[in-house]
Parts: structure tokens; C-alpha cells; sequence
């Protein structure tokens, strides 16, 4: 049986708060998502703490985010990159039960594409720049991804396919 906190991780843009938002209704507990706690906690939003901090001062910021999940009876969106840092995917796998949402390459592109601004690590990126990014951050990070407790394909992410992929019953709608 999988346990609390569940922890959604993957690519920016992969679907991990909107899906996060639903599972979360459908089992009654609560939704974290770990950007809008650092951003609540600091005062400003992600883009500004890029600015001031750089992403070494980010994640440490988010390392700390993250630690306050413990013992949540909660869902819980992961930053993309939050299980590549630190001892954070150890911490994930030691406290709650992980699922990777896997988004195709083309599908996360234009996601990003549309929402560029409100992404500090893309924002000035060309178009051809950003498919570059998502390459290699992808080659960079699916190694983390895949340490997942469990992985779920484009096809799979629904409310239902979660339940069922973590032996929670299956509820009659997503």
C-alpha cells in the first residue's frame, strides 16, 4: 500500500499541479504545490527569487520547501527539477510515495511555448533554444524521474489510472 504525502514529479509543464489539484479532491486531502508554498514563505514569486538568488539560492529555498511535507496527509507537486538536487529524491522515496509524469517531448514544448513568461529557466529562450533545453534537461533529469515509486505515460494521467497504479481502489470518475 502506498502512503502519504504523495509526491507528483516531472518535467516543467507536465501536468504535475493540474492533475495534482483533481487527485487530490477525489481522495479529500489536501494539495500542496511546492512553488506556491516558496512563494508564500519568501514573499515573491519564483521568477524574482531566480533573480535575486540564482537557482543555487532557489533550491535550497526548495530543498527547505520540501522537507516541511513531511508527514502530510497530502498531494504534492514537485518543482520540475526539485528531485535533481540535493538529497531531495531521498528524501521523497524515505517519506512518501513518488510518481513520475512522463510528458512527450513535442507535448511539453508546446506547453512551455505558450506559458514562457511565468518559467524563469526558459523565459528568454528562442524557440529553437527552448527545444535545446528540453533535451538536455530531460537527458539531465530522467534519471531522477525514473526512481519514481511510479511512472505514468501521457495515455495513463488521470485520477483513475493513479488510484488504481497505487492500489487505492478505483473511484467511478477522474
Amino acid at each position: 500500500m502506498s502512503k502519504f504525502p504523495l509526491y507528483l514529479i516531472g518535467f516543467m509543464a507536465s501536468g504535475k499541479s493540474k492533475l495534482g489539484k483533481k487527485l487530490a479532491k477525489k481522495l479529500a486531502v489536501d494539495f500542496i504545490d511546492l512553488d506556491q508554498i516558496i512563494e508564500e514563505e519568501e514573499g515573491v514569486p519564483i521568477n524574482a527569487i531566480f533573480n535575486e538568488k540564482g537557482e543555487e539560492g532557489f533550491r535550497l529555498i526548495e530543498k527547505l520547501a520540501l522537507h516541511t511535507t513531511k508527514d502530510k496527509k497530502a498531494v504534492v507537486a514537485l518543482g520540475g527539477g526539485t528531485v535533481c538536487y540535493f538529497d531531495n529524491m531521498k528524501f521523497v522515496k524515505e517519506n512518501g510515495t513518488s510518481i513520475y509524469l512522463n510528458v512527450s517531448k513535442e507535448k511539453l514544448y508546446g506547453r512551455l511555448r505558450r506559458n514562457k513568461n511565468s518559467r524563469p529557466l526558459v523565459r528568454d529562450l528562442s524557440d529553437e533554444k527552448l527545444k535545446q533545453f528540453i533535451d538536455y534537461k530531460l537527458k539531465e533529469r530522467e534519471k531522477f524521474y525514473l526512481k519514481a515509486d511510479f511512472y505514468l505515460s501521457e495515455e495513463q494521467q488521470s485520477v483513475n489510472s493513479i488510484l488504481k497504479l497505487i492500489d487505492w481502489g478505483s473511484p467511478t470518475s477522474t
